[in-house]
């Protein structure tokens, strides 16, 4: 048995950086995983492989769409399916024994196995009990499951199953098309798999922007995707050639069917807090499953703290490292604070598509007086350039005082263009300030700009 001061039930993005900083900050800090490898979902099965097969099938989809264009002349590769998984499986290890490096390097204690916690500051590990002055959940996610749909993980799979098929199929249904499913489908789609999205609701990746989603999925359907939108999912049979998918039409209720090789259950996630003994110690767990905590993060039982997935907001890894480091701050006597209204989300397909902020949408019901930049890629000559003309840039900002209120954008590197407005955000910047700092030309960021101007006076080359 040891005795720490804190512990941390978890090493996803949010234990692990909760541990780091922790130990930085002069505390005793343990953290408990499971999993053979550090880094939560995000690191093993989520965010860090499947940016990896995004990248390797984005390179095959220039060389069959753009590279003739460039004078590039000769034969397209052939896809060495079992070489990419090698690739990505690369990745991932690098990037795992990164970690356990740092939990050296800020000697972060790993106890190897899977937690429950039978008393308030006590957390045991296999036949080990261990004291905490304080102990924090942060055991991420799991995919959500559906009414008449079995996962297999072999034919009917979620985003786990997806990154490691033994082979490419010829036909994949993705039933859902937030951003687990647009991704997936485009890695699949450029790989020569016939994909069609099936939505529940009439727009895909739910919560944003109206006029960027409309967007993007008229990019993703030049790109081979088909969307099937207001349909509900009836039920998912399989066989030894496959799965049919039925699902019904809320429009008009008339029912139809699909048959694909693979089908991916993309239909969100949930929190992942099973066999930590929660219900017995008294912890107050909301409707939809998250663990209740205060401002502070705590629970209502003292000591006991829970960040990330586990508890309410958007299931992001940064949101998690965030809410990690300000409670970190918090146990070792300071002011740990995240906020919430500046916390951007990022789409990898291609193009990118980010966003922080409120949406166009969010203001009109809120009543709020709002004005409008938008600048498209086709007035940006790099963007032009590399045959990423599509998309455009779209700044909200408050029509009385200019301020930023958020930004929206599909195009190239959107996932890296929106921080410079997140930075913006942060400190409570005008439109007309980003407008009057200096971008370097020829950059993707001066479409952000020039959004920026049209907030004003007007976009240059518009």
């Amino acid at each position: 048995m040891a005795s720490f001061d804190a512990i941390i039930i978890g090493g996803g993005p949010g234990g692990y950086v909760c541990a780091i900083r922790a130990a930085q900050l002069g505390l005793n800090v343990a953290v408990v995983e499971g999993r053979g490898t550090l880094g939560g979902t995000c690191l093993n099965v989520g965010c860090i492989p499947s940016k990896a097969l995004l990248n390797a099938t984005h390179h095959l989809h220039e060389v069959h769409e753009n590279f003739e264009k460039m004078g590039l002349m000769g034969g397209a590769p052939t896809v060495d399916w079992l070489k990419m998984q090698a690739y990505k499986s690369d990745v991932v290890s690098g990037n795992t024994k990164g970690i356990e490096f740092l939990f050296k390097k800020n000697k972060v204690t790993w106890l190897k196995g899977w937690a429950t916690i039978p008393a308030p500051g006590k957390v045991q590990v296999g036949d080990e009990v261990h004291d905490a002055k304080n102990i924090v959940i942060a055991t991420g996610s799991e995919p959500s499951s559906l009414p008449g749909v079995t996962v297999d993980e072999t034919i009917v799979v979620t985003s786990t199953g997806a990154l490691t098929l033994p082979s490419i199929p010829k036909s994949m249904v993705v039933i859902g098309a937030g951003v687990i499913g647009l991704e997936m489908g485009s890695v699949y789609a450029r790989l020569g798999t016939q994909v069609t999205v099936v939505e529940y609701l009439d727009a895909i990746t739910p919560g944003m922007d109206a006029e960027v989603a409309k967007a993007l999925q008229k990019i993703l359907t030049k790109q081979g995707l088909k969307f099937i939108l207001g349909a509900a999912v009836q039920g998912v049979e399989t066989s030894a050639s496959g799965a049919k998918i039925t699902y019904k039409l809320k429009k008009n209720d008339t029912e139809a069917s699909l048959d694909a090789e693979v089908v991916l259950v993309a239909t969100g996630r949930k929190p992942y807090i099973a066999g930590l003994g929660l219900e017995a110690l008294g912890v107050e767990i909301l409707p939809r499953g998250q663990v209740k905590t205060d401002a502070h993060y705590q629970t209502n039982i003292k000591g006991l703290y829970a960040i990330g997935d586990a508890i309410v907001g958007p299931m992001l890894a940064h949101k998690a490292e965030d809410e990690g480091m300000a409670l970190a701050e918090i146990l070792a006597g300071k002011a740990g604070h995240v906020n919430y209204g500046v916390i951007p989300g990022v789409v990898y397909t291609t193009p990118e598509v980010a966003s922080v902020g409120a949406t166009e949408e969010q203001l009109k019901e809120q009543g709020r007086a709002y004005k409008v930049g938008k600048f498209s890629f086709m007035g940006n000559a790099r963007a032009k350039a590399v045959f990423q003309g599509d998309g455009f840039v779209k700044i909200l900002a408050d029509k009385a005082t200019d301020r930023i209120l958020g930004a929206h954008i599909v195009g190239p590197a959107a996932g890296d263009l929106i921080h410079e407005v997140c930075v913006a955000m942060e400190f409570g910047a005008s439109a007309q300030d980003l407008a009057m700092t200096c971008h370097a030309h020829p950059t993707y960021s001066e479409a952000v700009r020039e959004a920026a101007l049209a907030c004003g006076d007007g976009a240059i080359h518009a």
